[in-house]
């Protein structure tokens, strides 16, 4: 085995967090030292994490440490979502982990808040990975590679000797069927299908949640379909995004993006059982075409998901675990993810992102 993982968990985020982290996964993969490592740390290491990447460098004999802050670690065997933490992936054999180039596709692409450039995110090639967390979004966040911070607040990396597939689960039950957009401003979007915008929406939900007052936003989201209407919800062919507010004086409700008329919009709702079956058409999905079993994965899902949201077990994980068991899996909740969508990249919320790798 060249690829395995480890996590350490303490008290106190201290230097021997990371050495106990990657040398547990040098010993679990039989390896001496690795080509390359994945190190993901609390953010209790935040304010400098430099020291700990010197020390993972030193431990597993490389320099190609690369990774990210995150609230939340975890890996095929142990979790920690509350402590300091350290997470560690290591890679050896002929598994070479890199600064990805223009023309490599795809990147594993990491990113602090203040690192996020629409520039930098629209590159031509596809990128998969995650937005570096902790509880509140308000943490110094770090992202590093090589061993280094990046003052940019973002990488991206490519694989040698590995071929990535990226999937995608979005995990929310439409509510409504797409609708024509027919008046927006700004991010407000004023009417769909010829009526207000909120009465669109409350049309849409249970009886119940249906006046302001007994409308909890934070559990509703709006979709907006891509290409061919046709079969658009049933191929995931849209994007999903949280409602911000809406005015019961304007009639409008607003979202974090720029819609225009003519768009086509839908309603729905964060459901845990949606999104563990969404989880499980993506893995259906993904592996499709190929017997090939994946020897890694990178797993991001969003801060919104998680046990909390399935009610005391993360579900996203235990499916990955079911369709590939003894997976070496790795990764964090963000602050956000990062995936290819109807052929551009694009910044997504509430969702889960999976790269396999395959020798």
């Amino acid at each position: 085995m060249s690829i395995a993982t480890a996590l350490a968990h303490s008290r106190s985020a201290k230097a021997d967090l990371v050495r106990e982290a990657v040398q547990g996964a040098l010993d679990q993969a039989g390896l001496d030292y690795a080509n390359a490592v994945l190190l993901f740390l609390t953010p209790h290491f935040a304010h400098d994490p430099q020291p700990a990447l010197h020390e993972a460098a030193r431990i597993a004999g490389c320099l190609q440490i690369d990774g990210s802050i995150g609230a939340g670690l975890f890996t095929e065997h142990d979790a920690c979502l509350g402590g300091p933490a350290a997470a560690a992936m290591v890679f050896g054999g002929d598994i070479q982990l890199r600064r990805a180039r223009a023309a490599d596709t795809p990147m594993l692409s990491l990113a602090a808040p203040n690192g996020l450039d629409l520039t930098w995110l629209q590159g031509e090639s596809p990128r998969f990975g995650a937005v570096a967390s902790d509880s509140d979004g308000q943490g110094p966040f770090k992202v590093w590679s090589g061993s280094r911070v990046q003052n940019g607040g973002h990488c991206d990396l490519a694989f040698d000797g590995i071929r990535l597939r990226i999937g995608l689960s979005q995990g929310a039950r439409p509510l409504s069927q797409p609708q024509v957009v027919t008046e927006v401003n700004g991010n407000e979007v004023l009417a769909v299908g010829g009526h207000l915008a909120l009465g669109s929406l409350a049309s849409a939900l249970p009886q119940i949640h249906q006046e302001m007052d007994r409308m909890p936003l934070h559990l509703f989201m709006a979709g907006v379909t891509h290409g061919d209407p046709a079969h658009a919800l049933e191929e995931g062919r849209y994007q999903m995004m949280p409602i911000i507010s809406a005015s019961a004086d304007t009639g409008s409700v607003t979202v974090p993006a720029l819609l225009a008329p003519g768009d086509l919009l839908f309603w729905a709702v964060r459901q845990p059982q949606a999104a563990e079956q969404d989880m499980r058409t993506m893995l259906d999905k993904v592996g499709s075409d190929t017997l090939d079993a994946p020897a890694f994965g990178l797993f991001f899902p969003c801060l919104g998901r998680g046990p909390s949201f399935y009610g005391g077990e993360d579900r996203d994980i235990a499916l990955i675990l079911e369709h590939y068991p003894e997976l070496p899996l790795i990764g964090f909740y963000g602050n956000g993810e990062i995936a290819p969508l109807n052929g551009t990249n694009q910044l997504l919320q509430y969702s889960a992102v999976l790269g396999l790798g395959y020798l």
